[in-house]
This record gives structure tokens, sequence and C-alpha cells, in this order.
């Protein structure tokens, strides 16, 4: 495939993560710090959503793999963006709560669906596995752009982060819209759908089937949780033990940037050593990493920076790595969206679980954001949770790495 074909794919990455980044990571301390909601009830509204959100991820794989991909990605895009809009525009007239449930189903819903039709698509695009492992790169590469500018934008926007955050939407909108018409645009055969005569539980049994994949999703759900507390917590880390709140939107920018760096070094490792010896080494590092941030105090970020750039190479290497094996596992079964429909389901119960554990625990804690409370249990939760499933994690991948080892 030319390399131009890769990147007009890729493309539509960029703002599919500029959208995706405050979903998951600036929505708990914008309600928050607006005093809107507490954090006892914006946890358990994350966490019935975000389940939500990730029970519907299996069905919609299994739809995309009987439709034309592009055309139900064009379709999804819409209540993405619509979403997107209203999340960070509450209604005064509306009470909060239900504000927050409905424009995070409408939003998370439009981008799961799209994201799935994206990823499987790239997956059929793909004859080989080298293929799908530059595309997976091109689309992950361009995706860590895109939270890179959601990280440092809201910050050159306004002083007020709240405001940056609220003026960033329309930043997102053009930017959603072209990228969408160049990837769109791609020409491609016609795939005619292999599983059409399955209805939905069988191809989700025979999915739950494939023992290879199964041992992917173990591997995946351990270093998954592990991404996903930090994730969460990062913003309060950075202002209430760093006490570096300005600061939030660099360090966030450095650690996604690094990742983005890093996604070429592994798919040239991956081709060198395999994908599952590149990814040992990618956690290797990112424990070494992200070790170091259990000692760290107020206006330590500098060296909170170091933190950012070991454990964002090692991020470049989670998006990348397992997400070509899906498509190749799909590919081989003629299911690519099923596949990443139950994988995506996996990633969204890991930080579904990550913000219904995270922020309930803290509140029990009497850790409230910006006014002191406990910072000991933000360190722990942030750091040394996190580093055991991490452990974990590569405990299971090196178990495995030889049936994880194969190509298509």
């Amino acid at each position: 495939m030319q390399r131009s074909a890769v990147l007009r794919y890729g493309l539509l990455g960029l703002p599919l993560a500029f959208g995706a980044l405050p979903i998951y990571l600036f929505v708990p301390d914008f309600y928050s710090r607006s005093a809107l909601l507490n954090l006892t009830m914006l946890g358990w509204i994350l966490l019935g959503t975000r389940l939500a959100d990730a029970i519907a991820d299996p069905l919609f794989g299994w739809l995309i793999d009987r439709v034309s991909k592009p055309r139900f990605l064009t379709m999804a895009l819409i209540p993405f963006a619509l979403g997107f809009i209203a999340l960070f525009h509450p209604h005064a007239d509306v009470d909060p709560a239900l504000w927050l449930v409905g424009s995070l189903l409408a939003c998370t819903l439009g981008f799961s669906a799209a994201m799935i039709a994206y990823q499987s698509w790239g997956g059929d695009l793909g004859e080989y596995t080298h293929v799908r492992l530059r595309l997976t790169g091109a689309r992950e590469g361009f995706g860590l752009i895109g939270v890179v500018l959601a990280s440092v934008l809201p910050s050159l926007l306004s002083e007020d982060p709240l405001q940056g955050l609220k003026l960033s939407v329309w930043v997102f909108m053009p930017l959603l819209a072209v990228a969408a018409w160049v990837t769109l645009r791609l020409r491609t055969k016609s795939i005619a759908p292999a599983t059409a005569a399955s209805g939905f539980w069988k191809s989700l049994g025979e999915v739950l089937g494939d023992r290879v994949y199964r041992r992917l999703v173990g591997v995946f759900v351990a270093n998954g949780i592990a991404s996903a507390f930090p994730a969460t917590l990062f913003v309060f880390f950075v202002a209430d033990v760093l006490g570096a709140q300005p600061m939030t939107g660099m360090l966030l920018g450095l650690y996604f940037l690094s990742a983005a760096l890093g996604v070429p070094l592994w798919v040239h490792l991956s081709s060198s050593i395999g994908r599952p010896k590149a990814w040992l080494w990618a956690m290797l590092l990112a424990i070494m990493a992200f070790a170091g941030a259990a000692s760290l105090g107020a206006g330590d970020w500098p060296l909170f920076a170091l933190v950012c750039v070991g454990s964002g190479l090692a991020m470049g290497a989670d998006l990348t790595i397992p997400a070509s094996l899906v498509a190749d596992l799909g590919e081989g079964q003629g299911r690519t969206a099923s596949y990443f429909g139950i994988w995506n389901l996996i990633a969204k119960f890991n930080l579904a679980l990550a913000a219904g554990v995270a922020l309930p625990l803290l509140g029990w804690f009497d850790y409230a954001p910006g006014q002191g409370g406990n910072p000991q249990v933000l360190v722990m939760t942030y750091v040394l949770l996190p580093l055991s499933l991490k452990l974990c994690a590569m405990v299971l991948l090196w178990r495995w790495r030889e049936p994880l080892a194969f190509k298509n």
C-alpha cells in the first residue's frame, strides 16, 4: 500500500483522539471544579455511562461486519460531534447530572461506533501483517497528535482552563470535517461481509472461542486498568500533589508527544523481534519510568516531565502493538469489527472501573480537588496500584509470548 494511502487513512485518527481526550480525562475536573457535581456523583455517572457505552460495542461490531464500514463511520460521526459540543456547554436550566448523562451517551456511543468502524476498516485494508501494522501506526500516530493538540490547546486559548475547554470545541469541529472528508474519499476495494449468516450471539461465541484472542484480552485487561487509573487522576495529581496546575497542558502534551514519537520505534522493533517481545520491553520501560512518580511532591513538575517522557514512549507500544494483533486475528476469521467491538468493550471496562473505583475511593478518604484533604491516597491510587497491575500484565505477556507471536 502506498504511503499516501496509509497517511490518508490515519488522518481521521487526529480529530477522533482530539475529541476523546476531554471525554475521558477532563470531564471529571470540568464538572467538579465548576461546582456542578461532587466526586461521588461524578464517579457513579462515569461508571454507569461508560458501562452502557461498553455494552454496545459488541453489537456495533456485529452490525459493522454486515455493512459498509466507511458509510457506518460517516453516520457515527454525527452524534459524536453533537454530543461533544453539548458536553462542555451545559445548559443552566437543566440538571447537571441529566445533562452529563445525555451528552456523554451521545458522545461516547457515537465515538465508539466510529472507532470500531474505523479500526476494522483498517484491518480490511491491510492484506498482510506488516501493512496492518503500518495502518495501525498511522492511525495511532495521528491520534496522538490529536491528543497533544487537545492537551495544550485549552491553555493557549484562555488562561481559565474551563473556558479554554469550551473554546477548544470550536477548533474540533472543522478538524473533524476536514479529516473525515480526506479519509472517507480513500478508494478501497469492496469487501463482502463474511459472517452475514451468523446471529449476534453465535458471532460473539465464535470470537470469544478464539483461545489466542482470550489470552491477548487477559494481558490487555491488566495492562489497560494499569493505564486507566493514571488517565483518570492525572489532572488531580498535577494540581494537588505537584502544585503545578498551570503546567497540566504542557505535561500532557509532552506525554502524548513522546507516545507519538515512540510509535515508529515500536513498529520497527516489532518487525525486528516480534510484537510480544517489543511489547514486553515497552512495559518494562513504563514501570521504570512511572515508579519515580511515587516520591514526587510540590514543585517537582520538572522531574515529573521526565516521567511523562518515559511512560509516554512506552504508551506508543500499548496503542500500536495490541491493536495490530486484534486486526490480524479478526481478519483471519472474517469478522474484524466483531473482534474490535469486544476489544473496545474491554477498553471501556478498564476506564469505567478506574473511574468508578478511584473517584469514590478518593472521596471516601476525604480528598477533594483543590481543597487539600489526603494527598497520600491520591499518590497510592495514581502510582502504586497501576505499577502492581502493570507487573501482572508483564507476567501474563511473558507466559503467553509464543502463541501471541503469530503472523497473518
